[in-house]
């Protein structure tokens, strides 16, 4: 996904902006995106998916809560032998990519335009071999254990067809394998929801980092993703959005330098007097959002 320079000259009104066009604040000591981004994409995407779509052949089976993902991107399946699908899947044991996983990635909050990313697994299927446990964290082995008591089957992807609106690219398995998940895919919705439901005042802050050519005719401004990279700011308009990156100084890689992250970015933003229109909001309204009660050293995200 491209992004605009912090400067971009756009508004709600623009034809880019009604398409849902995204645009990034530059950041002094930010790193660039990775250049294999669609391979983490697609990484991410399987890993935070609490469903998927199983392809052999002409038959379809939507999979809930019945897979995980092993270290080295090998996609485990529980799928019953007796059934239907533990039939087709005994059928394509071994077969060179004879099997296809379709996941969707959306943004984990309600706003319009929620699909990010489609992501297709070409693979070949083999029964689980305990012997991989070996190389796995206790974080990947309490996935395996969660997963339903039924036969688990191994989907090791040939290669990854990822779109995400214009954009498409293929994947290779080899890029795929040597490319992790990022470090935060797995709880982005409880970091966003936490923000959105305890913190509107930061999110307001960290508004008036944006470019206010970008968001004056907005709506409401609600956060929509955060990565290791930074946290998304999307501009809501009546015919449109407009999807504003703000990077961290330092690439968080769990939940503690995620809130240094953005403690960083509302230090930054501190000088600046937060400029609401009268229509404007900062999140989704819920008249049941409530301060936050966790203690600081948990939630380390200040009020502001």
């Amino acid at each position: 996904m491209a992004f605009h320079p912090g400067d971009w000259q756009a508004s709600l009104t623009s034809s880019a902006l009604a398409r849902g066009a995204t645009s990034e604040t530059a950041l002094a000591g930010t790193r660039i995106l990775p250049t294999d981004h669609h391979a983490v994409v697609s990484r991410s995407a399987l890993s935070a998916a609490t469903s998927l779509r199983l392809r052999l052949g002409d038959a379809a089976v939507d999979l809930i809560e019945s897979h995980a993902v092993l270290p080295d991107g090998t996609v485990i399946l529980a799928v019953d032998a007796m059934s239907p699908t533990g039939g087709l899947l005994v059928a394509a044991r071994g077969r060179h990519g004879e099997v296809q996983l379709d996941v969707t990635q959306l943004v984990p909050v309600a706003v319009r335009s929620r699909v990010r990313a489609r992501v297709r697994v070409t693979g070949t299927a083999h029964r689980f071999d305990p012997a991989s446990l070996e190389s796995c964290d206790a974080d990947t082995v309490m996935s395996l254990l969660d997963l339903p008591p039924v036969a688990l089957w191994a989907v090791e992807p040939v290669e990854v067809a990822v779109t995400s609106g214009d954009d498409e690219a293929v994947v290779s398995g080899s890029t795929y394998r040597a490319t992790c998940p990022d470090p935060l895919a797995t709880v982005e919705a409880t970091h966003l929801e936490h923000l959105i439901r305890h913190h509107r005042d930061a999110v307001d802050q960290l508004t008036t980092l944006v470019n206010p050519e970008l968001t004056t005719k907005a709506t409401r401004v609600v956060p929509v993703a955060v990565d290791a990279d930074g946290v998304v700011l999307r501009a809501e308009g009546p015919d449109g959005h407009l999807d504003v990156r703000l990077p961290f100084a330092h690439r968080a890689t769990s939940s503690a330098s995620l809130v240094e992250g953005l403690r960083a970015l509302l230090a930054k933003a501190a000088p600046r007097r937060p400029i609401r229109s009268p229509h404007h909001t900062t999140a989704v309204t819920d008249s049941s959002a409530t301060a936050c009660v966790l203690p600081a050293g948990e939630c380390g995200i200040p009020s502001v």
